[in-house]
């Protein structure tokens, strides 16, 4: 039986030191495979590309596993950086078993990696396959998904018990999950895919710059007939948001606007889209009276609500930006 292959891609953008710590963690983890792993300097454009290049070569873990780093050339997003790591392929110029996506800021324990193609080799039916996250105090983070819905707009917006019980089947996070199965999307923090399936489906849509885009692929891979699964027993502690600054948004940022926007647009088409804000509005206004009534601490950045009807009745009219769907280079496809 052939041994199957696995690239890492690392995705750096101004966070070279971790990067650096998640490419170590990933050898270890990379131990009794056979692979490579590749960090992907999104023109980060402060030196790190010549950092890691030289950590590496005067790292002692790196004869674990190759390591190799290159430049995108332009920060297109999360999804044109990985893009980029795809389409380059294995050093000699071959196609991978299967493509390993990893955080820069998340470290896999010893066994995560293996866990993750054992899972894919027993259930050929199933495409990609995503990882059990914790944070650094083992706290479990939210990484399995449902996709979203107009009910789940409303019933993320409202944060209100008897509204959240009457719409448990469309919540987005799905919570408790304990046991490995199949979920409808997975982060791409810890996401190993079949090669193959890329080939079908296509890469990351670069129309995204930040988030959605993971989303976005596992409904074109659930929509081509592949599974998409959560394994339990892959482990990866993930600091979180250390490139993207999420947690200390002052202001939702547009380009998550523009994501969520096209993702509603392209997969349910317009008027889906008005309603999903229309919805999101109606819950954050009951949990904005709930927040008068109980004096809770705000959760949404400042001027969230506003912030979405603005870039919505923006967009109404507006052209919906042309899909940026890559295929890997014929030339680089494992015959």
């Amino acid at each position: 039986m052939t041994t199957p292959t696995v690239l890492t891609i690392i995705l750096n953008w101004r966070s070279a030191q971790m990067t650096l710590g998640a490419a170590m963690a990933a050898a270890y983890a990379m131990e009794d495979l056979k692979g490579e792993i590749l960090i992907v300097d999104n023109d980060s454009g402060d030196g790190s590309e010549e950092q890691l290049k030289q950590w590496i070569a005067e790292a002692d873990w790196k004869d674990i596993c190759p390591v190799r780093v290159i430049q995108s050339g332009h920060n297109g997003g999360f999804g044109f950086g990985n893009n980029v790591g795809i389409k380059a392929g294995l050093s000699d110029g071959s196609r991978p078993d299967y493509v390993y996506i990893l955080n820069s800021d998340a470290f896999p324990e010893k066994g995560a990696i293996c866990a993750l193609v054992r899972h894919l080799e027993n259930h050929p039916e199933v495409g990609f396959a995503g990882s059990e996250i914790h944070g650094s105090e083992m706290d479990r983070q939210l990484t399995a998904f449902r996709f979203p819905t107009i009910f789940s707009e409303f019933e993320g917006a409202a944060r209100t018990g008897p509204i959240s019980r009457l719409l448990s089947a469309y919540t987005v996070p799905i919570f408790g999950l304990e046991k490995t199965g199949p979920v409808e999307w997975i982060a791409g923090c810890s996401l190993m895919m079949r090669d193959k399936v890329l080939q079908q489906v296509g890469l990351f849509d670069e129309t995204y710059f930040l988030y959605f885009e993971e989303t976005d692929l596992c409904a074109r891979v659930q929509g081509a007939g592949w599974g998409v699964d959560h394994v339990a027993e892959s482990k990866v502690m993930h600091i979180g948001s250390q490139s993207t600054g999420m947690g200390s948004w002052k202001r939702i940022p547009d380009y998550w606007l523009d994501s969520r926007w096209y993702y509603f647009v392209k997969h349910h088409g317009r008027a889906y889209a008005i309603g999903a804000t229309v919805a999101h509005v109606l819950g954050g206004l009951i949990w904005r009276l709930r927040r008068l009534v109980t004096g809770k601490a705000p959760i949404d950045p400042p001027r969230f609500l506003s912030d979405l009807l603005r870039h919505t009745l923006g967009h109404i009219a507006a052209p919906l930006p042309p899909s940026k769907v890559p295929a890997i280079p014929n030339d680089s496809v494992r015959s």
